[in-house]
């Protein structure tokens, strides 16, 4: 697994801790900042499962 994607999942997870706590109490900057966090998340994640195909690709993984 690459590293973005571990750094994805980390900030999709505080992503969603900051929106919930914006929600809350009523922060809606907080809030934003955790939607922009958990997006950042995602497509850290998607970056990291693009090189993993790459990887494979290269390594000969994805053949049957």
């Amino acid at each position: 697994m690459d590293k973005d994607r571990l750094k994805g999942i980390g900030n999709q997870i505080k992503g969603t801790a900051k929106e919930i706590a914006g929600e809350v109490t009523g922060d809606a900057k907080l809030e934003a900042e955790g939607r922009a966090d958990k997006a950042k998340g995602k497509v850290q994640n998607a970056v990291g499962g693009a090189k993993d195909a790459v990887r494979d690709a290269v390594d000969g993984k994805d053949r049957i």
